[in-house]
């Protein structure tokens, strides 16, 4: 798991709870509970007994528990041992765990350069 992202949770939905709606979070979400809904966040956590119906647009996202939906990612997915997941997902990066499931489509997202290109001049003496 991306710890050093990850060590503040700014929002937090506990287990036995159940929310219907679109979440939009600054910083790092934790569920725990159930959502239907879409997710907006910096970085996301569902826990093992999770259960979110709905997208995720995050810079990271880790699935210990059961999502149900598509997943864009600009940095990192990743599926835990008891994580599934039903639908598609587009990252940068996508790691399943021995034991996580995952039914749909993935893609690779593309990375711009970072490469800064010099043009080379000509003395002429």
């Amino acid at each position: 798991m991306f710890h050093r992202n990850t060590k503040k949770l700014e929002s937090f939905i506990g287990s036995g709870s159940f929310l219907r709606g679109d979440i939009d979070s600054k910083g790092t979400l934790r569920i725990d509970g159930q959502l239907e809904g879409n997710i907006t966040a910096d970085w996301v956590i569902l826990g093992e007994h999770s259960s979110v119906n709905g997208n995720v647009i995050a810079r990271g996202v880790v699935i210990g528990g059961q999502l149900t939906g598509t997943i864009e990612a600009k940095e990192i997915v990743e599926i835990e041992v008891k994580g599934r997941v039903t639908g598609d997902i587009q990252a940068a990066k996508l790691t399943i765990a021995e034991g996580g499931l995952f039914d749909g489509r993935s893609s690779m997202s593309k990375h711009e350069d970072n490469v800064i290109h010099l043009q080379s001049q000509s003395c002429e003496s």
